[in-house]
């Protein structure tokens, strides 16, 4: 009986331990980088569609992202109220004309580039981590949701 008490105790204690003990963001729904301790909220805003020969783009005001990180393997931290973290995608963005894009529709190119792979697991009740699955390079970047022309930009330097 010793031992089974003991062996519980023992996995109760275990669990207790992988409980979340970091920041949690302020607001809900907005991806915040994560910088040790300290939670940096990404650019919120929405992209504008635009077509281009058969090719249509998400358009970003401003060439860069105030949201800066110096990980190439950024992780997020993400409450959640309305927005699902298993549903946000993330791209590489463009620089041109003093705007980000992205290629999000139209005949494929060389310039839409390769998926940027996250993992997303799940802290707590309505509270998730999201990480970047690849080293990435320096430049801009954005998380969105699917479907959705709701933006989180972010820079890596």
């Amino acid at each position: 009986m010793i031992r089974v008490l003991a062996l519980c105790l023992f996995a109760g204690a275990a669990f207790a331990a992988d409980k979340y003990a970091g920041p949690v963001p302020p607001k809900t729904d907005i991806p915040y980088l994560l910088h040790a301790e300290k939670l940096v909220p990404t650019d919120v805003s929405d992209a504008k569609e635009e077509n281009r020969k058969d090719t249509t783009y998400a358009i970003v005001p401003g060439a860069a992202a105030t949201a800066k990180t110096p990980l190439a393997e950024p992780i997020f931290i993400m409450k959640t109220d309305k927005l699902s973290a298993e549903r946000l995608a993330a791209f590489k963005m463009d620089v041109k004309n003093g705007n980000r894009e992205v290629m999000i529709g139209g005949k494929k190119s060389k310039k839409s580039g390769p998926p940027i792979y996250l993992n997303v697991t799940r802290l707590a009740d309505n509270l998730y981590k999201i990480e970047v699955d690849q080293v990435l390079e320096n430049g801009q970047y954005t998380l969105s949701p699917d479907g959705s022309n709701q933006v989180f930009s972010f820079e890596v330097y």
